[in-house]
């Protein structure tokens, strides 16, 4: 048995889609959607995801602008980086690259953010707004996997998902987007991590396991019931080299499953997109 692989690209591109029009009656009513960008230091994989984004920014006609800080910047400096996206109105959303250098406060400096202009969904007001099922930005990646499934026609209401791993960027906001009774969702959602000893258990169980633990290669063949759901969202980088979560062995045993690249990467980007126009709509 051979899994029915599920590309991210399809989905990103029927999400950019369906902006398309969106983005055209916002010009029409004189609003052109505004992306800000936020990078500090001279990392080369974050200058890259950067340049990605400001690429796909250009190509939908978005105004905005980006802020490079020195490596050596201070939390002032990042911070009134943010505070003057804050009040600039030609902005919509706000991305600051991540991971940001050690000796500054990301959660310090996510907290000045508008929540209103926050791109990735990851202020503490959206990530309360998405417990309580109220609108507003959405997580990207979370969000991204929830319109793989839907997209790929995988059932979600009232199914066994289980999510291997807790992180707050990815494990324990999709834990709550997919449990609230919403298109998409409605599913009973178990969460696991490397601290439950017995956790394949929980994963052989499940109809959609969803592995985010970041740890390369920790959900094998034998973590899996034949034929079942699985998505790929934690990875690991060892300097440019990509280490899924996923062990690539996996693709005899499972029904669906997201390739080793180009899986749930695209969709979070598609997301980010949505974000900013759902923004700009709002204002």
């Amino acid at each position: 048995m051979s899994a029915v692989m599920m590309p991210g690209k399809p989905v990103a591109d029927a999400v950019f889609a369906d902006l398309g029009p969106r983005i055209a009656a916002l010009r029409a009513a004189g609003r052109n959607p505004g992306l800000g960008t936020i990078l500090v230091g001279d990392d080369s994989a974050s200058a890259g995801y950067i340049r990605m984004k400001q690429n796909r920014a250009a190509d939908l006609g978005f105004g905005g602008r980006h802020v490079e800080l020195p490596g050596d910047a201070r939390q002032a400096d990042l911070v009134a980086a943010i505070r003057d996206f804050n009040a600039d109105d030609s902005v919509d959303a706000v991305l600051i690259q991540h991971p940001i250098p050690g000796h500054l406060d990301y959660e310090a400096a996510l907290a000045e953010l508008d929540p209103d202009k926050d791109a990735d969904g990851a202020h503490p007001v959206n990530m309360g707004r998405l417990a309580l099922g109220m609108s507003g930005p959405l997580p990207c990646t979370p969000a991204g996997i929830e319109a793989l499934l839907q997209f790929y026609e995988i059932p979600v209401a009232g199914r066994d998902v289980v999510i291997l791993g807790r992180g707050f960027t990815l494990g324990r906001p999709l834990s709550m987007l997919l449990s609230l009774k919403r298109p998409g969702g409605n599913a009973a959602v178990t969460v696991v991590h490397t601290g439950v000893p017995n956790w394949p258990d929980y994963t052989r169980r499940a109809d959609i396991v969803i592995a985010a633990a970041g740890v390369p290669g920790i959900l094998r063949p034998e973590h899996l019931t034949p034929g079942r759901v699985v998505v790929g969202g934690g990875v690991r980088y060892e300097g440019r080299r990509l280490l899924p979560d996923v062990d690539e062995a996996c693709n005899a045993v499972a029904g669906w499953i997201t390739p080793r690249v180009g899986g749930v990467g695209p969709t979070t980007i598609a997301m980010l997109f949505r974000n900013c126009v759902e923004a700009a709509e709002r204002r």
